[in-house]
């Protein structure tokens, strides 16, 4: 028994599951999400556009972040149908409030805005998508999961387990310096437009010093102007805007019409903003 005990090695785990298996599910729903959102494009818009979270790499982060977060919290309210979809509709509605609310701390940029939607709380979440958090409790914790978890059994039989784990560490840790440098660059990206473009948002002044600092440093002017310039950036994130103190939402696509915001368009209809 001692030796048992010896040989075993100490597994990591958060509220019950697996590390490997949480970061596992990450890499799976981001990609899944990635896909999702690039075939709604292609048919609600008729593009092909870019509808990752990072830079670099097939990743729909929200999806990933959203998925991992209800499969944690959401084996507590696995009694029935209803209490999947109170689970769902409480814990997606925080976990889109909270990526909202970072994502316009620390980067400046809203990723969405709901503030036409009736319902709507600071525009960040409404009733009609927390209804949909809900659903997709449902279908995800009945329908979704329990495929993926059994993909992951496979997996784990079918290959060696040293060599899946290196995988997984080895995509998690090109998925941490990816989103890095795409923080870096969205912030960059994000100074050069309300600077040149004279947008009055708030703390304007701290932001066009910032500008100030980055067109006097040949390596990050270099990065901001080359490696990131604005094609790269819209047509990596076509939905980048910013609010004003007076409300105005500006889409940084719209001060640059020059650039496509998509890498491919099968549709002439106008629908496409």
């Amino acid at each position: 028994m001692k030796r048992v005990a010896k040989n075993e090695k100490k597994k990591i785990t958060i509220l019950g599951i697996n590390l490997w298996e949480i970061l596992a599910y990450f890499i799976i729903y981001s990609i899944a999400g990635y896909l999702i959102e690039t075939t709604f494009a292609l048919v609600r818009y008729g593009v092909l556009e870019s509808r990752q979270s990072f830079l670099y790499g097939p990743f729909c982060s929200i999806y990933g972040i959203g998925a991992v977060i209800m499969v944690i919290f959401l084996q507590y309210f696995m009694r029935n149908r209803l209490t999947l979809f109170v689970g769902g509709f409480i814990i997606g509605s925080i976990t889109e409030y909270l990526v909202s609310l970072i994502g316009e701390w620390i980067l400046h940029v809203k990723w969405w805005d709901y503030s036409n939607m009736p319902l709507n709380i600071n525009g960040r979440i409404c009733f009609y998508y927390s209804i949909f958090w809900g659903i997709l409790a449902i279908f995800l914790m009945r329908a979704i999961h329990p495929r993926i978890r059994n993909l992951m059994a496979y997996i784990l039989k079918k290959f060696n387990g040293p060599i899946v784990k290196s995988a997984i560490l080895a995509v998690t840790v090109f998925l941490f310096l990816d989103c890095i440098v795409s923080g870096y660059a969205i912030n960059l990206f994000t100074i050069r437009m309300i600077a040149e473009n004279d947008l009055n948002v708030e703390h304007k002044e701290i932001i066009y010093k910032l500008n100030e600092h980055i067109n006097e440093s040949k390596f990050h002017s270099t990065l901001s102007n080359t490696v990131f310039n604005d094609k790269k950036m819209i047509k990596t994130y076509p939905n980048l805007k910013v609010q004003e103190v007076d409300g105005n939402i500006v889409y940084f696509k719209d001060l640059l019409p020059n650039i496509k915001p998509y890498y491919f368009k099968f549709s002439n209809q106008d629908f496409y903003k």
